[in-house]
This record gives structure tokens, sequence and C-alpha cells, in this order.
């Protein structure tokens, strides 16, 4: 399953259609039972469009956490996680509001201009620190 969504990543940065989402920082550290907030920002044209963040823990295998409307005002939340979604500047951070071990991960933020076609330009990782 990573093998494809590898292959489907490269197919659709080539294409003429591949949006553009960049991140502030390649890594982050926080201690356990710290909220944290992981900054995103992107550009598309479109009006219509979804965001996403994943996660891939060490064990390899895509997590899909959590996903935002942009015709949504309502900032998505789930469980621990919340995203604030600013349109007009084109920000969508992801908070975990208590840190916990399996949250050590590369989490990446994705945009879609169709529900189920998802283009992820970027990752970065986030360390636990444990105290």
């Amino acid at each position: 399953a990573t093998l494809l969504w590898a292959v489907m990543v490269s197919t659709c940065l080539g294409s003429s259609w591949a949006q553009k989402v960049t991140q502030p920082q390649p890594e982050m550290s926080v201690q356990e039972a710290e909220p944290v907030t992981l900054g995103c920002t992107y550009d598309t044209s479109e009006g219509a469009y979804y965001l996403f963040w994943y996660k891939q823990p060490p064990s390899g295998e895509m997590i899909f956490i959590i996903r935002q409307e942009a015709f949504k005002q309502q900032n998505a939340t789930e469980n621990r996680f919340s995203v604030n979604f600013q349109k007009a500047t084109k920000n969508f951070s992801l908070r975990i509001s208590d840190c916990q071990l399996e949250d050590a991960a590369v989490y990446f933020c994705a945009l879609s201009e169709a529900q189920n076609i998802e283009i992820i330009v970027f990752s970065w990782e986030l360390k636990l620190l444990i105290s």
C-alpha cells in the first residue's frame, strides 16, 4: 500500500494539475502530554477543495487523521486533533492537544480538488521527547 501511495504521489506531482502545499518546518520536537501545532500553507486557484492531514508512524502505514472541506467555515475536530483552517490566507494547521508516544510520526498535509484524489507534496517529522 505504501508503494502504491508513493507511485500515486509521484504521478500527481508530475502532472499539470498538481497544486502547491508547503510547510514551515521540516521537524519539530515536543514533550509528551504537551500540545503542538503543525503548520501548512497551500496554494490553489480553485474555490472548492479538500484539505487533509495524515501521519506515517515508523511501522510505515499511512493513517488518515482529519479532513477539512474548504466550503465549511467550522474547523474540523477529531478527538485530540483539530485544525485551524484560514481560507483567506491559505493556512491549514493541525493541533494535537495532548501529545502521546504514538503521535511520533511523519506528518503529511494534502490538498485535493476531488474528494478521493489527494496530492501530497511534502512531509516532515514530529518527535516526542520523553521527560
